[in-house]
């Protein structure tokens, strides 16, 4: 059987490249190896690409862009080639590519930009495409289109510029303690639970160093839920998973390190409350025009209503994130999980 080549592509130009070197090393050495073989691309903090021909173990470890192993790259848009180009020493040589696998988190990576070069090179895609992409990656258009899909959203503001008394205008109206986030950011970069006015500003400047709009946003009495969903028409979704937070909210170091926080799955409900998250997920996945794979964070509220948070289309993938974890409880193995996901793609 001839295997397909898949790139693989990690790292980028995103505050979330170290959280995607774990997630390539994971995919890479999890591809089935009958079917698939990985070729790595590399994207340095700086926004190059190399072709990496170095180990999997040097992705993990931040050391595979190297003279040895990382040869400059490019892919190619004419769809006649669907190639990665190598500049290598000796002149241009070209790789094969049947399938792009981008396991890229943030800017750049999983807002649509890079979806869309490998939409535009004609190279089949896993993953959500450039318009999923894009919205999921807005938490006010996704929070828009989701509410008129029926599902409760919080209440919240979008402000463009510093305008100190409209931003606190609108906190003073939804109440203490509130979330101020960058409109388009990932694993809680820039976010801040506010608890009170005295932290407003440098809660507004802190978002306001990740993207040029911000979002002030009522807090959720309650707690966070998630729903791994896979699938393109017909979806199949893991368990549902509960986060438990001591204090705080889920920031990026509680995300990768749970000092103080756990997860629970399946999540700690009844079963008939588990089939309502899990039903609103797909609404959420179908509203947001989602395909391939994406993780759907709720929360559910001390009342038992459902209420959407966001929709990450590149989540975590070591073997220990929640996707897999939530799919894994579900009877689903991770290489299992990536065979399916590299089926839809093809």
């Amino acid at each position: 059987m001839n295997k397909l080549n898949v790139a693989v592509f990690f790292g980028g130009k995103s505050s979330e490249y170290s959280v995607s070197l774990e997630s390539a090393y994971s995919v890479i050495k999890n591809l089935n190896r009958e079917k698939y073989q990985p070729v790595a691309v590399g994207i340095s903090e700086k926004g190059d690409w190399f072709y990496f021909q170095g180990e999997a173990e040097q992705i993990r470890e931040d050391t595979w862009l190297n003279d040895k192993d990382a040869i400059p790259a490019m892919l190619s848009p004419r769809r006649s080639d669907r190639k990665l180009l190598v500049f290598g020493k000796e002149g241009i040589s070209s790789i094969a590519v049947d399938a792009a696998f981008p396991v890229l988190h943030g800017k750049n990576g999983e807002d649509g930009t890079i979806q869309g070069l490998i939409e535009l090179a004609g190279i089949p895609l896993a993953g959500c495409g450039v318009l999923a992409s894009a919205l999921c990656m807005d938490k006010d258009r996704a929070h828009k289109l989701v509410s008129l899909a029926g599902v409760r959203v919080p209440r919240a503001c979008v402000f463009r510029q510093r305008s100190a008394g409209e931003v606190g205008a609108f906190a003073e109206k939804i109440g203490y303690p509130l979330f101020v986030k960058p409109v388009k950011a990932g694993s809680s970069y820039g976010v801040t639970r506010v608890g009170d006015p005295r932290e407003l500003e440098a809660a507004v400047w802190l978002a306001f160093q990740h993207d040029d709009e911000i979002i002030v946003e009522e807090n959720i009495e309650g707690f966070e839920v998630g729903c791994a969903v896979l699938g393109n028409v017909d979806l199949m979704v893991g368990e549902v998973d509960e986060i438990e937070l001591s204090g705080g909210f889920f920031d990026f170091t509680e995300k990768y390190t749970l000092k103080t926080s756990a997860i629970y799955v399946p999540a700690r409900i009844d079963a008939k409350k588990a089939k309502e998250i899990k039903e609103t997920a797909q609404v959420i996945y179908r509203a947001l025009g989602c395909r391939g794979f994406a993780r759907v964070d709720m929360f559910l509220t001390s009342q038992g209503e459902v209420v959407f948070n966001e929709v990450n289309t590149i989540p975590g993938f070591t073997e220990h994130s929640r996707y897999p974890g939530m799919m894994r409880a579900a009877g689903h193995s991770f290489q299992e999980i990536l065979d399916k996901i590299m089926a839809l793609a093809l």
